[in-house]
């Protein structure tokens, strides 16, 4: 495999989390609770990709392939509870 042929299978690796983490961190302020977000747009989005892709490589490690249903299952709790945490939803 060439070094653009890497590069593309970890683009393609890490996409979900980074649109996931993207999304969230741009819907987070209309969320419950999201007004009173302590953390700027791109800190919220640089932790909630970080988490996803740390899930997906769970995945990955776990299963032995990429591209599971579970592995995206994951993906999707993790950011949630992350950005749940980040919104301060356990005092509601």
């Amino acid at each position: 495999m060439g070094p653009i042929d890497l590069i593309v299978h970890l683009a393609g690796f890490v996409a979900p989390a980074l649109a996931l983490g993207l999304f969230m961190a741009l819907v987070g302020p209309s969320l419950p609770g999201g007004a009173a977000l302590k953390y700027s747009f791109w800190m919220r989005a640089g932790i909630l990709v970080l988490v996803g892709v740390v899930a997906l490589g769970a995945g990955l490690w776990g299963f032995g392939r990429d591209g599971k249903m579970a592995s995206y299952g994951l993906l999707l709790v993790a950011v949630a509870t992350v950005q749940w945490l980040m919104v301060g939803g356990w005092r509601r």
